[in-house]
């Protein structure tokens, strides 16, 4: 693979099960988390008209008015649900960098449905399986939105399980670490910018992913994502039509005692003859762990001569430390 190159991957033919594809499809992803850490895939089986009604559910409620937007979040400031404005986040500040605030508003959501049960109401649980808040208007965007999250919860277990593979592990490997998940799903409105951003400030700032793996929904539009590469410098990822971008989380890089990458990238402001009209929407599901799932070393990622490097961490604190380290508010509940 060339240094800077994010890889397209046809995962239909294992999702398909066509045997060469078993084992085609594994060694390209383990080749792309390896070298760079992100990849884009097609054939996922995710219909376009679903994706395309959460988009414009989303795109349709990041127009109304400020007022009416800001009232449809939790009225606990601590819990990351239901939208946050431009100013609350600032994602470089994960890795001890200090920029302005990024220039985006997000609507943010956990796990739609879940039981209410011994589990899920535990006080570790708690902070992790919390109601959503979803807005009235438009009238489509609770259920366009859950059928969204519902497909790329599917698609993160089968991704999962290509994972696995591709860790010479057996196909089952992560299913009982994620079979009570506590995934995110980011909307993200990247608005216009009729006025110039502050110096150093971004979209979002220079980081990477907390979980195991990231879905990302996004648009070919001027001021997009940016990946940094091995040789230092920062490559643009285009999206081709009906594909996803896929990247490997933090804890996938514990996981496998850092032979996958969990690279930084980053949002950047479009050229400032286009900042004016450039808007850019993106609809971000970030897989994660049971929360109380254990990453350590997996077997096939170390020996003696490459010993475990990191301590094994709780998923679920491990995110929530994250959260408060980027949160521009009190620190943020999962």
């Amino acid at each position: 693979m060339t240094d800077g190159i994010v890889p397209v991957i046809d995962i239909g033919p294992f999702l398909r099960n066509d045997p060469e594809g078993r084992q085609s499809v594994p060694q390209a992803v383990a080749r792309a988390c390896e070298e760079i850490g992100f990849f884009t895939i097609i054939g996922h089986g995710i219909d376009p008209k679903l994706i395309g009604a959460a988009a414009s559910a989303a795109k349709q409620f990041f127009d109304l008015a400020p007022a009416d937007k800001s009232s449809i979040r939790s009225a606990d400031a601590n819990i990351s649900r239901g939208y946050r404005g431009i100013g609350n986040e600032g994602l470089a500040a994960t890795r001890a960098g200090e920029t302005p605030p990024d220039l985006k508003e997000v609507f943010h959501l956990g796990p739609p449905d879940f039981p209410h049960d011994a589990y899920h109401s535990a006080a570790e649980a708690r902070p992790h399986f919390v109601d959503n808040v979803w807005p009235q208007a438009p009238a489509n965007f609770r259920p366009a939105v859950t059928a969204y999250y519902q497909a790329t919860e599917k698609l993160g277990a089968d991704l999962m399980r290509i994972f696995a593979l591709a860790l010479k592990l057996p196909e089952d490997f992560f299913a009982d670490k994620i079979n009570r998940h506590i995934s995110a799903l980011r909307i993200i409105n990247y608005p216009e910018q009729p006025t110039a951003p502050l110096p150093g400030q971004l979209r979002a700032g220079a980081h990477s992913d907390y979980g195991t793996l990231t879905i990302l929904l996004g648009e070919n539009q001027p001021g997009s994502l940016e990946v940094h590469t091995r040789n230092g410098g920062w490559t643009s990822v285009q999206m081709p039509p009906d594909s996803f971008v896929i990247n490997i989380g933090d804890l996938m890089m514990r996981w496998t005692n850092d032979r996958w990458v969990s690279t930084l990238h980053r949002v950047v402001n479009p050229p400032e003859a286009m900042a004016a009209k450039a808007r850019r929407l993106s609809l971000v599901f970030f897989h994660h762990p049971n929360f109380d799932a254990e990453v350590a070393c997996i077997p096939t990622c170390a020996d003696a001569a490459n010993p475990a490097r990191y301590p094994p961490v709780k998923a679920g604190p491990y995110r929530s430390e994250k959260y408060s380290q980027a949160a521009k508010v009190k620190p943020a509940a999962a």
